[in-house]
């Protein structure tokens, strides 16, 4: 009989976490009280809960608020659970380097590095490095740059404070206030730069991949040699990956 019961009550509390996720249909905000009214549960119940729903990031709390909100955990799953990212990115990747000539990258936020998960070769003989599976700083690559300046601002402050700022150029921002400033700028543009910050005579562009306002789940981007993408490379790179990346934002947004 006590089995039984732990079983019973295992289920319950399944279907219980299940129905206060679904309470921020809408990519609303909620309090304690307010989820506890909404589903008629005690708040002792409700806060047990939502701790682990918290402490597996399916929600999170927005510190300038205090409401809770759906966690970048639940929205990972959302798009792996039809396909992986790089599945969903693989054919428009390939588009992109039809139509620049150069590496094309796709990466995502892995604490406070960014972790390539897929590439394209440029046909050039003379490309760039990057490798699938390398962790970058987030604060010196335009793939780290274009998700900082996306998705929330309080997440993005409290990552920004956990980074150890190491000049690898001469051009590689070296503070929170700069980099406070080119995110700014990155989300009124669109689209983020990498003048040489990371490696000398490396240019890159990137631009993230957004399914729901303040998440984005990674970025793509497009790197050359300095020495190739001038300013009018810059213009064609930049509106290409304009298209590519509204596309996979679009075909992100219906599994989502």
């Amino acid at each position: 009989m006590a089995e039984n019961t732990k079983r019973h009550s295992m289920i319950q509390s399944v279907s219980r976490a299940i129905s206060i996720l679904k309470c921020f249909d809408g990519d609303r905000e909620l309090g304690l009280s307010e989820i506890s009214r909404m589903l008629d549960l005690h708040k002792s119940t409700a806060a047990g809960i939502i701790n682990t729903l918290r402490a597996e990031r399916f929600l999170e709390l927005n510190e300038q608020s205090g409401k809770l909100r759906l966690g970048l955990s639940l929205f990972s799953l959302a798009v792996q659970a039809r396909q992986s990212l790089v599945e969903i990115c693989e054919p428009y990747l390939n588009k992109l380097v039809a139509l620049t000539g150069e590496t094309v990258n796709l990466a995502v936020l892995d604490k406070n590095e960014i972790a390539y998960i897929a590439k394209k070769e440029s046909s050039h003989s003379i490309r760039i490095s990057t490798r699938v599976g390398a962790y970058l700083p987030v604060y010196c690559t335009a793939i780290g740059k274009s998700i900082l300046a996306f998705m929330d601002r309080s997440k993005a402050e409290t990552l920004i404070d956990g980074i150890e700022f190491k000049p690898l150029t001469s051009k590689t921002i070296t503070c929170k206030k700069e980099l406070l400033a080119a995110i700014d700028k990155i989300h009124i543009e669109g689209v983020a730069y990498d003048f040489e910050e990371f490696e000398p005579g490396v240019i890159c562009i990137a631009m993230p991949l957004c399914y729901k306002k303040g998440y984005p789940i990674g970025a793509i981007s497009v790197s050359g040699p300095a020495m190739r993408l001038d300013e009018e490379s810059r213009k064609v790179i930049t509106e290409a990956l304009m298209e590519i990346s509204n596309q996979i934002c679009g075909e992100l947004s219906r599994l989502a």
